[in-house]
């Protein structure tokens, strides 16, 4: 196997026929351009780019500390950058607050997903944003009115629930993952962040989560998957960010990069060589340095 190199992708290549919609050029729904982030003297974040188009995954991945969190709380407005430009349909901006975030149409579903497990399914789908009828003393919720378009919005997203009363603590993982997912859309996102939906679900309803990413992705939303595992980010992502320590190690489009290169690329031959020599000096532990070195062996490219 053989280990790529970094390779830049041409402004063409990430573009793929997006236009501004006032002036017909050429840009991205959300652009980062050697971002960077500091807190104090730590470096969070430093000389990331990336972007973001619509129908298009760009998957973020790596290990814990790698910046991920960084990044993802720049774009959804909770903190700013320090360094860079970060650009909304091609205008710089600084965003001041999630709040802000939302108005501009970027959406995140972070892990917890922040629903209220006993509430029915079409309260936590409209949960802050109800809608009511009536005026004055006399208005009140819309419950017919949530109730129908939580429904229709989930079967849309191909989830056929019978009952949108039942509490969403009722439903599995990946189906509280997908009703975020649809919320998100129906509210008018167009670039949907998705932090880390897959990290606390088996192997099936992992599946139904990268389904539903590929639903949004085909509705024309631009998907932005932070994931640690390159197996559950390979098979939807059309552009893949390395993180390690705050900074890019890579960025690939998908026809330039393999799985096991990808793989590689997050495991680390150094890293896995300098495991193979701590285990070796405990002593004991023979089968698995073998183990270990076989690995740091895979990663190596190949002479010829």
């Amino acid at each position: 196997m053989t280990i790529m190199k970094n390779r830049d992708i041409t402004q063409d290549e990430l573009l793929r026929g997006e236009k501004d919609p006032l002036t017909s050029t050429p840009v991205h729904l959300l652009e980062l351009d050697k971002v960077g982030k500091h807190y104090g003297n730590i470096i969070a974040l430093s000389d990331v780019t990336m972007a973001v188009d619509a129908g298009r995954v760009t998957c973020v991945l790596g290990d814990n500390g790698a910046g991920k969190s960084t990044l993802i709380k720049i774009i959804a407005g909770l903190h700013k950058h320090d360094a860079g430009t970060f650009s909304i349909f091609g205008e710089p901006r600084h965003l001041n607050s999630p709040r802000e975030a939302l108005d501009a149409g970027i959406a995140a579903v972070y892990q917890d997903l922040a629903v209220v497990s006993l509430m029915p399914i079409w309260r936590n789908f409209f949960l802050g944003s109800e809608l009511t009828t009536g005026v004055g003393p006399f208005k009140r919720l819309d419950v017919e009115t949530m109730k129908q378009i939580t429904k229709k919005e989930l079967q849309e997203m191909g989830i056929d629930l019978r009952d949108v009363e039942q509490p969403i603590g009722q439903l599995s993982g990946g189906e509280r993952q997908c009703v975020a997912i649809a919320r998100a859309v129906h509210f008018g996102a167009k670039v949907l962040i998705l932090d880390e939906p897959t990290a606390a679900l088996g192997v099936k309803q992992s599946g139904v989560v990268l389904r539903y990413i590929l639903q949004a992705r085909d509705r024309g939303l631009g998907v932005i998957f932070i994931t640690h595992n390159p197996h559950h980010a390979f098979p939807v992502g059309d552009r893949f960010l390395l993180l390690k320590r705050g900074k890019s190690i890579g960025y690939y489009n998908k026809k330039d990069i393999t799985l096991e290169e990808l793989t590689a690329q997050m495991a680390g031959g150094a890293e896995l060589a300098e495991l193979a020599h701590e285990l070796e000096s405990l002593g004991g532990h023979s089968d698995v340095v073998a183990e270990v070195e076989a690995e740091v062996a895979s990663t190596e490219p190949r002479r010829s």
